[in-house]
């Protein structure tokens, strides 16, 4: 079946003729965090896939205090691909003299331009094969630099949705074209008219990230500005699902061509979970079909005590069976990941495992894609972010929106209110991603009025996720316009080489 597009929509243009072309390499350089370089690393395969004189080396930075990172790494060397390599760049240590998260992040990687420019030397010397340019994550800017030294395209890679893509242009567009003091929009009731919505979207559901007293709001702004400056923008999106805001980003000639190439997805999980996989895969099997809500929030999602009650309360009160994934915040004086519950029991209500024994299961770490991909599994409350939404919308299961921070108010948002795709139980939720508490408590009330809506059968939600998961599914085969949309990219990548 071929999946077709609105014409009206302005792709770039593709060239008539495809010169012959020798061995062509790209350097993608990832974001030191999980989802930004799981994402990176499937988008290297699907390339692959699609052209096998293509090569490209993926330069890895890894941050202290995420193992993640590095299970990941080792599992992908276990199952190598001979078009793709890995290099691990030399550790460098944050400044301990740094306030602001997004400041630490952003000088971070400006510190390792000088080992890039040693691997992009190495390559543009090799005779077997020509560097055709640099795919960059969106908070890697810095590298275009690097680019530029060697005179080869750089492109971003936005691991994120088209939509808040957008905001992020629009906001850098009001500071520096028109002056504007974004900082005005904290804590207001003013809504926000942007291209890449449908509906108005309320300032408050901006990140406290914009806010940043320490300066990292001004740094993200400078990050998007360099957008502009690359030859191209890859996007882990689709057509089908963000057809309003690929249209408005390509109606925007201020920017470099989009290139919509989703759903970006790693599927298969980690090898490194195999005993916990197959203990909660069994659960689920005894499970009947469309029965459990899954709860989950991500790598960086957590709670504290009092919210953990009131979502137990919730469930329980519910009646619906339920997997959770339930995490421990980090200490308030680390910046680290959540971790796992060594005891339940100091956390939960008294006397709340014993009682949803028969119906329910605590976890710690989830094997979302499995766990998604599973018929028992009939619906999702999730933090929004961006991997978690496409995992849901490929496995056809509707989702109730609790966002924490990012942009995963601006998903939440999306989902809600523009595509009429998800079920709300909070949009405008926020948690303090360092200090990992929120001013907010969610009552039990209000959860479980959430998850009945979710998980009533004849929630008319669930008949347009199941259209969607049909399109995902067909977006990247011959005739999709992912698939054109990477076709494009690579005619790009070719005609850049001398």
């Amino acid at each position: 079946m071929k999946v077709g597009f609105p014409s009206s929509i302005n792709w770039p243009k593709s060239t008539k003729k495809v010169k012959e072309m020798k061995k062509a390499e790209l350097v993608f350089v990832a974001m030191p965090a999980i989802g930004h370089l799981v994402s990176c690393v499937e988008l290297a395969k699907l390339l692959i896939e699609c052209d096998e004189r293509l090569s490209i080396t993926l330069l890895i930075m890894k941050l202290p205090f995420d193992p993640k990172v590095s299970s990941y790494t080792n599992s992908s060397l276990e199952t190598p691909n001979l078009h793709i390599r890995y290099l691990e760049l030399m550790k460098e240590e944050p400044s301990s003299q740094l306030s602001s998260s997004l400041s630490i992040l952003f000088r971070y990687i400006h510190n390792y331009k000088s080992c890039v420019r040693d691997v992009l030397a190495e390559i543009s010397n090799c005779v077997s094969s020509h560097l055709g340019g640099i795919v960059i994550d969106m908070f890697c800017t810095s590298l275009i630099d690097v680019a530029n030294e060697f005179g080869v395209p750089s492109y971003i890679f936005c691991p994120g949705g088209a939509a808040p893509l957008g905001l992020l242009l629009q906001l850098q567009s009001l500071r520096d074209d028109l002056n504007e003091d974004v900082s005005h929009y904290e804590n207001s009731d003013d809504e926000l008219a942007l291209p890449t919505y449908i509906n108005p979207v309320p300032a408050k559901l901006l990140s406290p990230a914009f806010f940043d007293k320490d300066g990292g709001g001004d740094m993200l702004l400078d990050q998007v500005r360099r957008f502009k400056e690359t030859k191209g923008i890859i996007v882990n999106t689709f057509l089908e699902l963000e057809s309003h805001a690929i249209q408005a980003l390509s109606n925007d000639k201020t920017i470099p061509p989009v290139y919509a190439v989703g759903p970006v997805l790693n599927l298969k999980g980690s090898n490194s979970q195999n005993q916990e996989t197959e203990m909660i895969m069994k659960w689920l099997d005894l499970q009947p079909e469309c029965s459990v809500v899954f709860l989950c929030f991500g790598s960086g999602g957590s709670f504290d005590g009092d919210q953990v009650k009131e979502i137990a309360y919730a469930l329980e009160r519910s009646g619906y069976r339920f997997l959770w994934s339930l995490r421990r915040p980090s200490p308030k004086e680390n910046f680290e990941f959540p971790s796992k519950y060594e005891n339940l029991d100091e956390v939960l209500p008294k006397g709340f495992l014993q009682r949803t024994a028969v119906v329910g299961k605590v976890i710690g770490w989830a094997p979302q894609a499995a766990v998604l991909s599973h018929p028992a599994v009939g619906g999702f409350v999730s933090h929004c972010g961006w991997n978690s939404i496409l995992e849901s919308v490929w496995c056809g299961v509707p989702v109730a929106t609790w966002p924490l921070y990012a942009e995963q108010q601006m998903n939440a948002f999306l989902m809600v209110k523009d595509l009429a795709t998800a079920v709300e139980i909070k949009i405008d939720f926020k948690r303090d991603f360092v200090l990992g508490v929120s001013s907010e408590i969610l009552s039990a009330d209000v959860i479980e009025r959430g998850i009945k809506h979710l998980m009533d059968p004849e929630n008319e939600i669930r008949d347009k996720v199941k259209e969607i998961k049909e399109k995902s599914r067909l977006t990247l085969n011959g005739g999709g316009s992912s698939y054109a949309s990477l076709k494009l990219f690579l005619e790009d990548v070719i005609d850049s080489i001398p």
